[in-house]
């Protein structure tokens, strides 16, 4: 009796740190973004994405997720949405993660489902803006670099329309916003509308949304996303579609579902190459 309770209590530890892991491990996923439409001064330039924070807490006013960020040196960072969550509204988590990253590099934001579902967008966005980052709504915004620039563009979710009957709103914004010929960086939440992202002139789009599938499974990939269903396709890295390519994040929070099983909170870091 006393080995198997020795057994059973060695296993509950074990399945503890495992879910401590995959929950609270934040991992750094690094990508080249090449293309020889980007400007020389930009060769080199390394972005940090983080998305779908979902009011998930790293250590103490989040050392560990800011100490991550910092150590990828970040000339900008982008937020693609959802840093905080329908059913556990707190948007301090969201602001004190914010003003971290304020200290870092410039922030840009777009909003993902979660900041609309709970009907207190305005006040979130409100909140942020006295941060002092850069809110992108169906807007894009000079990225000036020794002279030269690329643009960066963000598109609100979808959700916003759906919420005043408009079903067509993603289509809407993305055509609201004056995009050019010029090398452009686009963040949009959600992965699954790249078809409608390819209509535009962005050259790469940064999104989440997906959470990496939820869990992961070894071999197969992610078992679930939202708008993709069962076993999506898109979950995580870099996929090229013609001419554009979407940046993925598997994001650093949960929401419906509680918990990561073989997928660790993530953060991204782009870094441009001129080919």
């Amino acid at each position: 009796m006393k080995r198997l309770a020795v057994a059973a209590v060695v296993g509950l530890l074990v399945i503890i740190f495992f879910v401590w892991i995959n929950n609270k491990w934040i991992t750094v996923s690094e990508y080249i973004i090449s293309s020889p439409d980007i400007p020389a001064a930009f060769s080199g330039a390394r972005i940090v994405q983080i998305s779908d924070l979902h009011n998930a807490t790293f250590g103490s006013d989040q050392a560990a997720l800011l100490e991550k960020v910092a150590a990828a040196e970040p000339d900008v960072i982008f937020v693609t949405g959802d840093l905080v969550d329908n059913d556990r509204y707190d948007p301090d988590v969201a602001i004190e993660v914010i003003n971290g990253l304020s200290t870092l590099a410039e922030v840009y934001f777009v909003t993902g489902n979660h900041e609309i579902s709970r009907g207190r967008v305005n006040e979130i966005l409100s909140a942020l803006e006295e941060t002092g980052i850069t809110i992108l709504e169906n807007e894009m915004v000079e990225w000036m670099r020794k002279g030269e620039r690329i643009y960066i563009a963000g598109v609100h979710d979808p959700l916003l329309g759906y919420a005043a009957g408009n079903f067509e709103y993603s289509t809407q914004s993305l055509e609201a916003i004056p995009f050019t010929a010029e090398f452009t960086l686009l963040l949009a939440h959600r992965p699954e509308l790249v078809d409608e992202y390819m209509e535009t002139e962005a050259d790469v789009v940064f999104s989440g949304h997906a959470h990496g599938g939820q869990i992961r499974l070894p071999g197969l990939g992610g078992l679930y996303a939202p708008g993709q269903g069962f076993f999506p396709e898109l979950t995580e890295g870099v996929t090229r579609f013609n001419d554009l390519q979407l940046v993925i994040s598997r994001g650093l929070g949960n929401s419906s579902f509680p918990l990561r099983i073989f997928n660790r909170p993530e953060i991204v870091v782009v870094t441009l190459d001129r080919e």
